[in-house]
């Protein structure tokens, strides 16, 4: 009998033991990884919709990791992100969201290169351009997901008027302008910009008795562009400050930016014009800073999201195409990326899991979120699919025109014209101020402007 008690009791407590381990492995269950979406684009119904479709796709497809969508309004994701990290309770992946979102967030972004070597990511299917465009301080911090490379968006029927060869699409090609071949640099685009600048009597601005006062269609715009991108483009891309918190920040802005602000200003007030000034740029004919969907434009330097806002120039049955972005002064393409893509942050309690999230969504998520986002794909071999919606937008742009985009990824901006500055929102916010000077004020004083700019930022890196 007591052999029998003995036996049961034992039973007793292998069952016990059984179901305890069961119960810890039901409560563990699933990896949880939150994904926070507010910081850039994604908060929209339509693309909370398809976001959430994408979170349900993943957790079907395997049962390791249960994806949890948090989505927080644009204006007050900044703050509640702040407050989640602060208390150690932040989100495993944030985005879509862009440099300059990122940037508010420095240092909390984690180095993606051990969860790239744990899981044999295979970074191969970017261009290596892109995956060196993310890496900040030796750390891979991002992988390529939403692009939006540069372009020339030109009218053909103002090059043809004018009788001007068109924009190269193949970059290494050169440009035929008088019957000589040059190469396609921002000299040759000057040139071509003030043959293309017209007064409200027909003459362009190199002509004698052009009226700067009365232009009715302007060479070249900068086309939403910041003073920053405009210094990329001409110059290329620079680390614009140097130092760290242990000693002092100092401005490092390099002399081919101010060369490129000095050119820009002269674009717009110089002798022979070919930019639009604040005031004619601001003019609703003028498109209240829209110039190019106006058609009073022949060329707008810019990024894939453009094509998002020229409805206006193609219902008025004006064609555009793309050319390639001009070289520097140095003979190399000053190319500009936009780009949105997921952050993991430093603190996560699951990286690897984490990643396999991020993972995912770059890839096959990327399928259903990318359209929504109206973003062209990173992966080269992704492509044919928004080029075919945008086909469909302007079936006058040719397939020569939209392969000057997928050329562009191999032109990014590293480091990005939206990099990270010490007291970032005030010294973004002095750029600015610079930039309005210059589109608005005759006669500045160029150089006294420039310097106090640089005096301003040494005070403001360091405050």
């Amino acid at each position: 009998m007591k052999k029998k008690l003995l036996a049961t009791l034992g039973l007793l407590i292998i069952a016990s033991m059984v179901l305890s381990a069961c119960g810890a492995g039901a409560a563990a269950g699933p990896v949880k990884i939150r994904w926070f979406v507010g910081l850039g684009t994604g908060t929209d119904p339509a693309q909370v919709t398809v976001q959430e479709e994408v979170v349900k796709d993943f957790n079907a497809s395997q049962d390791e990791i249960e994806l949890v969508l948090e989505i927080v309004p644009f204006d007050s994701a900044r703050d509640t992100l702040s407050t989640q990290i602060a208390s150690g309770a932040g989100p495993d992946i944030v985005g879509p969201v862009g440099w300059g979102g990122s940037n508010d967030f420095y240092g909390q972004w984690l180095d993606l290169t051990d969860a790239i070597a744990a899981t044999k990511f295979d970074t191969s299917i970017f261009d290596p351009a892109l995956i060196k465009f993310y890496q900040v301080e030796g750390e891979q911090v991002g992988l390529p997901f939403a692009v939006f490379p540069g372009a020339m968006y030109f009218i053909p029927a103002m090059f043809d008027e004018a009788g001007l060869a068109y924009p190269p699409q193949k970059y290494g090609e050169k440009y035929v302008l008088d019957g000589n071949e040059v190469d396609w640099n921002w000299d040759t685009v000057t040139e071509v910009a003030k043959r293309l600048t017209i007064d409200v009597n027909g003459l362009n601005s190199t002509e004698e008795g052009f009226d700067r006062s009365q232009i009715v269609q302007v060479g070249y715009s900068a086309q939403w562009q910041s003073v920053l991108s405009v210094a990329t483009f001409y110059d290329g891309a620079a680390n614009i400050y140097s130092g760290d918190a242990k000693g002092s920040y100092e401005s490092t802005i390099p002399a081919g930016w101010q060369d490129a602000w000095q050119w820009y200003y002269d674009g717009m007030w110089g002798d022979q014009p070919f930019i639009p000034t604040g005031p004619l740029n601001a003019a609703p004919e003028f498109g209240n800073g829209n110039a190019f969907n106006t058609g009073k434009g022949a060329m707008g330097l810019t990024q894939t999201w453009y094509t998002c806002c020229l409805a206006d120039l193609a219902a008025s049955g004006t064609e555009f195409q793309l050319g390639i972005q001009p070289m520097g002064a140095d003979g190399e393409v000053n190319g500009r990326i936009d780009a949105d893509t997921f952050r993991i942050w430093k603190g996560t309690k699951n990286p690897n899991e984490a990643f396999k999230v991020l993972s995912y969504l770059i890839t096959t998520g990327g399928d259903k979120l990318l359209p929504t986002y109206g973003a062209m794909p990173a992966i080269p071999s992704k492509t044919e699919a928004f080029f075919k919606v945008k086909s469909e937008q302007y079936p006058f742009v040719t397939p020569e025109s939209w392969d000057v985009f997928v050329q562009g990824l191999a032109y990014p901006d590293t480091p990005s014209s939206e990099q990270y500055q010490p007291n970032s929102i005030e010294a973004s916010a002095r750029f600015a101020t610079f930039f309005d000077l210059m589109n608005n004020t005759e006669g500045l004083d160029f150089e006294g402007e420039y310097a106090k700019l640089v005096d301003d930022l040494n005070t403001i890196y360091n405050k």
